[in-house]
């Protein structure tokens, strides 16, 4: 029988998720690796085609990390929301808006004291 864990555990929730992705694109990336190599020596390719091979595997692989990487920071941000953490541009937005009432009530006080 499975138990149920009713006590939410955000930072190790974001541990886990952030482990995920990396996990993930490192083995992408060495099985690309691995897969490049079997592919220019199945195929007999020259030294330049191979190269030019790899070249294009890792290109694709970058674009597709990237990808990746958006996607693992939108769900920590999409966790963070859910989970009721600030983040940072929370913090930023507020200290700003803080700024903004000061000086307001600021320039009231001076403006009642003439």
């Amino acid at each position: 029988m499975v138990e149920s864990n009713d006590s939410f555990n955000p930072a190790e929730s974001l541990k886990k998720l952030v482990i995920m992705g990396l996990g993930a694109g490192l083995m992408a990336k060495d099985e690309m690796e691995k897969m490049g190599c079997e592919f220019s020596k199945k195929f007999e390719m020259g030294e330049k085609d191979a190269k030019k091979f790899m070249d294009d595997l890792e290109q694709r692989y970058e674009k597709a990390q990237k990808k990746l990487d958006k996607r693992v920071e939108e769900m920590v941000h999409d966790f963070l929301k859910k989970a009721d953490i600030v983040t940072n541009d929370d913090l930023k937005a507020l200290k700003k808006e803080i700024r903004e009432l000061k000086k307001a009530v600021s320039e009231g006080t001076d403006a009642k004291e003439e």
